[in-house]
């Protein structure tokens, strides 16, 4: 198969969707892989670790759109490139369809087959493509949330750490899965006071025993938020329904319940975020202030750290992305895993959760490779 990867054009993206050392892989599998020239600089890889790897060096994207049968990304398309996609040609990477209407309505145009790594499940009912970035982005909100406490950058003036004889930072995680247990993990390590808000009894017992109970957690429920929040002074937004909106877990009206200067950090923000305040912003203008309350919603944390990011993303997504370029469609047929991460077949959605969030049908899969 011809394997094509674009530079990410989102503002301040500097991942990759395949390193020298997955192209070198996709190359001993027989199939040609080609690189737009300096894609890979942001993340640390030139184009000649790509030529070393075995790959072709292509001068822009629109000749990778167009040359390929499958395209690598890491963030969703922007709309120049979901404008070039075609029918039948494969697209693998993050999508993130259930808030963005636009970007659902260019794929349905294109005709492509467009495939979540957000989506893609394992036999443990885990999401592997997506906990690589989720671990990424549990501890840069921490970093980040940190950063914003202090007083140049807006927050209450606060060390997050503390100090002998002055209490650190109290940090509420909202959701205890991959990105909220990287989070208060790294909050824990930093110092500050941790409670986690999760529904999972046998996961809160798993916080607790590998934190040695050194992290709170709750039952999350409408009161308990509401008891929290106005004791943190940072808040944490992890929580996530796999392909689906996140739920609004802080509404405009607590904004005034909570203490000056704190900070909101929404990680599920690739996802509508889960407060109700949250819009997109970007690394270089991060955060706003709502009520004297300081949102961070950055929509690729893990952008700040390219070569980290890239790398883990692959060391994931390597054999998945193998067995469509080795198996084509074929491959989602064979593995129900990969299967869940098809959100766009020939026009119609495939993935339900999407649907429901924008009020569109959805199609079966199988249904859809049926008709032809």
């Amino acid at each position: 198969m011809r394997v094509g990867v674009p530079k990410e054009i989102k503002k301040n993206e500097h991942r990759i969707g395949l390193t020298p050392t997955a192209v070198r892989e996709y190359v001993a599998h027989g199939h040609t892989v080609s690189i737009e020239t300096g894609a890979g600089l942001g993340a640390g890889f030139t184009d000649a670790d790509y030529k070393k790897a075995g790959a072709k060096i292509v001068a822009d994207a629109k000749t990778i759109f167009a040359d390929n049968d499958m395209i690598v990304k890491v963030k969703e398309p922007q709309k120049v490139e979901w404008e070039m996609l075609r029918e039948d040609q494969i697209l693998f990477t993050y999508l993130h369809l259930a808030p963005d209407p636009e970007q659902t309505k260019g794929l349905i145009a294109s005709k492509c087959a467009a495939i979540a790594y957000e989506t893609v499940t394992n036999a443990q009912g885990g999401l592997p493509l997506l906990a690589p970035m989720s671990e990424v982005a549990g501890r840069i909100a921490v970093f980040s949330a940190a950063e914003t406490l202090l007083k140049h950058n807006g927050g209450m003036g606060l060390l997050f750490c503390g100090v002998p004889g002055v209490a650190p930072a109290r940090v509420l995680v909202l959701g205890g899965g991959v990105v909220g247990l990287n989070s208060a993990r790294m909050a824990m390590g930093l110092g500050a006071e941790v409670v986690v808000l999760e529904r999972s009894i046998p996961r809160m017992a798993y916080i607790d025993e590998v934190t040695n109970g050194r992290v709170i957690t709750r039952y999350s429920s409408i009161g308990a938020i509401e008891e929290e929040m106005v004791k943190a002074d940072v808040i944490i937004g992890a929580v996530l329904v796999p392909g689906a909106e996140a739920p609004k877990l802080i509404k405009r009206e607590h904004l005034k319940q909570m203490k000056p200067g704190s900070v909101l950090v929404d990680v599920a923000i690739d996802q509508g975020g889960c407060f109700e305040t949250s819009h997109a912003t970007t690394h270089e203008d991060p955060t706003y202030v709502i009520d004297n309350v300081v949102h961070y919603c950055v929509a690729n944390m893990p952008g700040a750290a390219p070569r980290t990011s890239s790398e883990a993303l692959n060391n994931a997504t390597l054999p998945f992305g193998l067995a469509l370029a080795d198996k084509g469609l074929e491959a989602l047929k064979q593995n129900p895993h990969l299967a869940r991460g098809l959100n766009v077949l020939k026009g119609e959605i495939t993935y339900p959760a999407v649907a429901e969030a924008l009020d569109m049908p959805w199609s079966d899969p199988f249904g859809v490779w049926a008709k032809g």
